[in-house]
C-alpha cells in the first residue's frame, strides 16, 4: 500500500507542526514509515526512517482517521490503536495537530 494518501492528509498540516519542534516518526506497519522533521520551518515530511525524538506505531486506517479527527488521539493511545516509543511530550503536543 502507498503512503500517498497520507501525504494528501498531513501536507496542509506541516505549517501547524512548528509548535513541535522536534522529529516524529510514524510506523504504518507494513505499509512504510512518515517521518516528519519540525525543527525546520516549514516542517518537512518524507517517507524514510529517520532519527526522531519520538516515534508513533500506528496503523495506516486509525492514522488517516486522526488525520481527519475521526479518532480522538488520546483515546487511540488509551485504546492500543497508538503506541508511543520516546517523549510522550512531543506525541501531546501532536493532539493540537490532529482533529
Amino acid at each position: 500500500m502507498s503512503l500517498e494518501s497520507i501525504e494528501h492528509r498531513l501536507t496542509p498540516l506541516l505549517p501547524r507542526l512548528g509548535h513541535v519542534n522536534a522529529r516524529v516518526k510514524i510506523v504504518c506497519d507494513k505499509d512504510g514509515i512518515v517521518h516528519l522533521d519540525a525543527t525546520q520551518t516549514p516542517a518537512v515530511m518524507t517517507f524514510a526512517d529517520g532519527p526522531a525524538d519520538c516515534t508513533i506505531k500506528i496503523s495506516k486506517a486509525n492514522l488517516e482517521k486522526l488525520i481527519d479527527g475521526k479518532m480522538d488521539p488520546m483515546v487511540a493511545f488509551a485504546m492500543g490503536r497508538l503506541k508511543v516509543d520516546g517523549s510522550k511530550g512531543i506525541a501531546a503536543k501532536l493532539t493540537s495537530v490532529f482533529g
